[in-house]
């Protein structure tokens, strides 16, 4: 990290100002090399110094820049942000004239890359960042601000702190163990805090569950037959006409794909090819995407028409779909019923030519995911996959200390569980990492941030 990074920080195109963030050690030398005004070099940190980017004496542009010094930046580095009109050419060209004076091309999401390690923020702090931006929803907004400000890291410093007070007990108990009474105590004293501990993990767990479907919405998929409605449903859902519908069977060949929010959660909806034995190829393999997206789906909407009996091959995705989350929606009932219902669970009835039953699939949904329940004050917990996912590692470490305990293992082997959870609880926030773990998780940020 020695060298000095430059990337363009705002969406390229034409608006009124563009963004070109340098950070590092040498990034005010090589920006004043460029800049006609005062001297920057001497200019008061955190102030903004009006004057033109130059090449050689020819003026490239009138800008603002904004020096600030280390270590109170993002970055913890040295930080300039030349502020230009906005324009494809003259941002472009401000920034190739930062690289030929010595600045390297920052590769996406390294300035906050920098940030992490030098120690100014943790790794779901970092996450924060990437989906504040990312954010689609009030309440996603709210979930990634409370990880930016460091709240949800607390919660995982808190746990680590019990614990290495636990540890540092454990190890009176191997220094002094002339002290008969020793041992006793510190085992009643362990299943109490770890009982109070694994109370704590399961509610930031419960509690992080909805904060993923905060994030991340629900990947909900439309199936069903040819000609059975599903992409007029998306259409009437989303508000817009996004998918064709025509009378044709075999229309929808491919994935159509759209999003809508409901009770400020987002349904990450996907029009399927309809479902159907068929020799054209096209078809066919739009028909295999929409098997293969049963798996993948968080809710499956299942379509069938009132207006027909079933078939075997909707009976084989009926037992199908049974121990997934699913609705199933009975299209066209202003047609006459020739669909036996008792055959059915969990279902609607629907006429989307007559715009009866989208309310009542949209309660529905609510419904299946707790929707309303899911709490609006509180949005203090994880949301990303990773940490979620450590956090239960570390319960099952947690598991194996009370077992050990329970079993009456020696002291130093339960020690061996516990310092287990404690790493593992440090990888949440980054005190423990793998190199390849940061380039990663950084690799999926846009460019300048």
């Amino acid at each position: 990290m020695n060298d000095t990074i430059a990337a363009i920080s705002t969406t390229m195109g034409v608006g009124a100002i563009s963004i070109i963030r340098v950070s590092g050690n040498d990034s005010i030398n090589i920006v004043k090399k460029i800049f006609k005004g005062k001297d920057l070099t001497k200019v008061d940190s955190h102030t903004i110094t009006y004057g033109h980017i130059i090449d050689n004496e020819n003026i490239i542009d009138e800008v603002l820049v904004s020096i600030m010094r280390a270590p109170k930046t993002f970055t913890r580095e040295d930080v300039v942000e030349i502020n230009t009109h906005g324009g494809i050419a003259i941002t472009n060209k401000v920034l190739e004239l930062l690289l030929l004076n010595g600045c390297r091309l920052a590769e996406p999401g390294e300035f906050t890359k920098r940030a992490f390690l030098n120690g100014r923020i943790d790794l779901i702090e970092a996450e924060g960042v990437m989906d504040l931006i990312n954010s689609k929803t009030e309440k996603s907004r709210k979930l990634a601000i409370s990880q930016v400000n460091g709240e949800v890291s607390k919660l995982i410093k808190d746990l680590r702190q019990k614990v290495i007070e636990i540890l540092a007990n454990i190890e009176v108990n191997i220094d002094y163990p002339e002290y008969e009474d020793i041992e006793e105590m510190n085992n009643s004293m362990i299943l109490t805090n770890i009982d109070s501990i694994e109370k704590e993990i399961k509610n930031i767990l419960r509690h992080s569950e909805d904060s993923k479907l905060i994030k991340e919405g629900i990947k909900t998929i439309i199936i069903g037959s040819p000609n059975v409605g599903k992409s007029s449903i998306l259409n009437r859902l989303l508000n817009e006409e996004k998918a064709i519908v025509t009378d044709i069977a075999g229309t929808t060949r491919d994935i159509v794909e759209g999003n809508v929010q409901i009770d400020g959660i987002v349904l990450n909806m996907i029009d399927t090819a309809g479902i159907r034995k068929t020799d054209d190829v096209v078809e066919s393999i739009g028909v295999k995407k929409s098997l293969d997206l049963i798996n993948e789906a968080d809710l499956i909407l299942y379509v069938l028409n009132n207006n027909e009996e079933l078939i075997k091959e909707e009976k084989e995705i009926l037992e199908k779909i049974k121990d997934k989350n699913h609705i199933v929606i009975v299209n066209k009932i202003d047609l006459e019923n020739k669909l036996d219902l008792n055959e059915l669970s969990n279902y609607i009835q629907m006429s989307v030519k007559d715009n009866v039953g989208i309310d009542e699939l949209r309660n529905k949904i609510k419904e299946m995911f707790n929707l309303e329940q899911i709490e609006q004050n509180d949005y203090t917990y994880l949301s990303s996959a990773r940490s979620i996912s450590l956090l239960k590692k570390s319960l099952e470490s947690l598991d194996a200390v009370k077992t050990g305990i329970k079993n009456n293992m020696p002291v130093d082997m339960v020690e061996i569980d516990l310092k287990q959870m404690w790493s593992t609880l440090g990888e949440i926030i980054g005190e423990t990492y793998t190199d390849e773990l940061i380039d990663q998780l950084f690799s999926q940020f846009c460019l300048g941030k």
